[in-house]
């Protein structure tokens, strides 16, 4: 690659960059530190639409990773900015928890089931089929169907769990309408990462763990990339893909000593 010049916005994905399986990757809490440290804004990303940035940062921080609540951005946030964008102060039949309802009441959207502009499908736990009917009549009477994110399963202690992804793939068989995703690998959600921190893509840097999420979205939206090798890309798998990170390094810790450079 060219020389970018020193990176001075940083963009992190959570979940197999900054933990996995519930703990913190060695070298994260030291890499959050001097980020903090350096004064340089960063925004750690997630798909995840179920949490608050409120509850995400109380989270991380049981595990030593203090992140503020502004420093957080999820796919719940994106959805509801790209809402307020393109349709300000309109109505939406919501399947999803506290992150995503708490996100769109904030960019003043009414919740309703009666006559919505929008069905938005997010993350929860518990997925009804009365819900999902509703959802698949709305659409079926016109409502324009969004989804926070395609991840088809989420992970889980005992194993997989079905998540947006795959509620989403169920509405649209029985619609026919595909729904919008929103978040990664959306470079939407990168660009509107950006405009939070106020950032250029070209003194920015996105740290991710997958090549066909984080990676993809990074590169699309014009940002370094850095692909962690502790989450779910193995370095075997990085041939098959028709794009390439920056960068390929074993752990967040190998970019602690970029922050701040």
């Amino acid at each position: 690659m060219s020389d970018r010049g020193p990176i001075e916005y940083w963009l992190t994905d959570m979940d197999g960059v900054l933990v996995h399986e519930g703990r913190p990757v060695p070298g994260a809490e030291d890499f959050v530190r001097a980020l903090s440290a350096s004064g340089r804004p960063f925004l750690v990303l997630t798909n995840n639409s179920i949490y608050t940035r409120r509850d995400l940062s109380a989270r991380l921080a049981a595990l030593g990773l203090v992140v503020p609540a502004a420093s957080i951005w999820t796919s719940a946030l994106a959805t509801a900015r790209f809402l307020a964008d393109q349709r300000p102060g309109g109505a939406a039949y919501v399947i999803g928890e506290a992150g995503l309802t708490t996100a769109l009441h904030e960019a003043d959207y009414v919740l309703t089931d009666i006559d919505p502009d929008y069905v938005v499908l997010g993350e929860t736990r518990t997925y009804s089929f009365s819900q999902i009917t509703r959802a698949i009549r709305l659409v079926e009477g016109g409502a324009r169907f969004v989804a926070t994110n395609p991840d088809p399963v989420g992970p889980s202690p005992e194993g997989s769990l079905p998540a947006c992804g795959a509620v989403a793939a169920m509405i649209t068989r029985a619609t026919g309408v595909e729904p919008y995703f929103v978040g990664k690998p959306n470079p939407l959600m990168m660009r509107t990462a950006l405009n939070v921190v106020g950032g250029h893509s070209e003194r920015t840097a996105m740290v991710g763990d997958r090549m066909d999420t984080d990676i993809v979205a990074g590169v699309e939206a014009g940002l370094e990339t850095f692909l962690v090798l502790t989450g779910v890309t193995r370095e075997e798998e990085i041939g098959r893909f028709p794009f390439r990170p920056s960068r390929v390094v074993p752990s967040i810790a190998d970019l602690i000593g970029l922050v701040g450079a």
